[in-house]
Parts: C-alpha cells; structure tokens; sequence
C-alpha cells in the first residue's frame, strides 16, 4: 500500500478478536491502569523504566494526557490492552516516522496474563493496521537483549534481528542492551500467508 500521506491518526480502537481489543487509554481510565501497574510493580520493574515516577493514578493521568497530545500530532498512540472489558496491559506505537514510513511499538502487560499469546496477537493485529490502514512500511520491536519472552515475540511475529545496540537504556541502576527487530510491510504479508 503506498502512503496514505494525509497525515491520517492511528484508530482508537482495534479489535484482535472477540474478547480481545486495544483500546485507546483515555484518561478516565487512570485508577485502573494505575491499579494493574501497582499490583504486578516487581514483575514489571524487571524491564520497564518508567515503574519510579508511576506512583499514584494522577501521575497516570498526565501520563495519558501527554500520549493523547503524541496523538493529536499523529506521532504516536497508546492503547488499553482488554480482555473481556478488563484492563491487562498497555501496547503503544511508541513513535512514528511518517517521512520514512515506520514505528516502533511497546507493550507491557500483567503477570497473570503472559505465556497466553495475548501480546504476539495484539502486536500482529497492530502491524496490520500500521501496514494496511496507516500505510507504513518498517514496523520496529526493540527488547533487552535478556529479555527472553520479548524477543520471542518479535520472532513469532517473523521480524528479523538487525543487531544490538549497545547501554541502549538506563533501567534503574544499570544500563542494558537492546536487540532491535524489524519486519515490512511485504515481509508481514508473507509471514501471515505462511
């Protein structure tokens, strides 16, 4: 698909199956994002950084404020991982590069929910709508290089490994490295007809 070049905004809803949608967190939504992120704190401090200034359903707030502002510019968007209606996790284009044609994503999602396949089928119906609707071409995942299960799904979903980056991000008291993986809008449609 070519470009749509009309500066068209990611949708705010996107259904992955029948119990399954992301859904664009709204700031009404707050308490209950912020309830998840302190329940599962330890699991999910292992490889996000951001856990410190997450600590109260107002800094939660500002948090979705600021991604509906990323979206208003179409520079990015975050969504609500549901299943059955209930808040799990979180998925997010986390930039966009209109001029080249690609983004990156970023995801979390609770304790109780992993190992179900739940992130690998909202990451696959994400790149469809990046790919088909929004007319991007390079769709990014980048994971610490010992976290196992992300890079698990960037291999589910076909994307190929383009290297390691080096202390790409500080987590806490350390810096860690990244793999970066990357899949095309071809490369996709092949990978989901196989």
């Amino acid at each position: 698909m070519a470009p749509s070049g009309d500066g068209r905004l990611p949708i705010p809803i996107l259904m992955v199956d029948e119990s399954l949608e992301l859904r664009q967190t709204m700031p009404e939504e707050a308490e209950e994002m912020f309830a998840v992120v302190d329940a599962d704190r330890e699991y999910l401090r292992e490889w996000l950084p951001w856990l410190d200034n997450t600590n109260s359903p107002d800094d939660e707030t500002v948090f979705i404020s600021g991604l509906l502002e990323e979206h208003r510019k179409g520079e990015g968007v975050n969504y609500a991982i549901r299943l059955d209606g209930r808040f799990i996790g979180g998925m997010s284009l986390n930039w966009i590069d209109r001029g080249n044609r690609g983004c990156g994503v970023g995801y979390w999602l609770s304790e109780e929910y992993t190992g179900q396949g739940i992130v690998t089928r909202c990451c696959g119906r994400l790149m469809d709508h990046c790919f088909d609707d929004l007319g991007l071409h390079r769709f990014v995942l980048e994971a610490a290089t010992e976290n196992f299960a992300s890079r698990a799904i960037a291999e589910r979903l076909g994307m190929r490994l383009e290297g390691i980056t080096k202390d790409r991000e500080w987590l806490y008291d350390h810096y860690v490295d990244s793999a970066l993986y990357a899949i095309t809008a071809p490369e996709w449609r092949v990978h989901n007809q196989g």
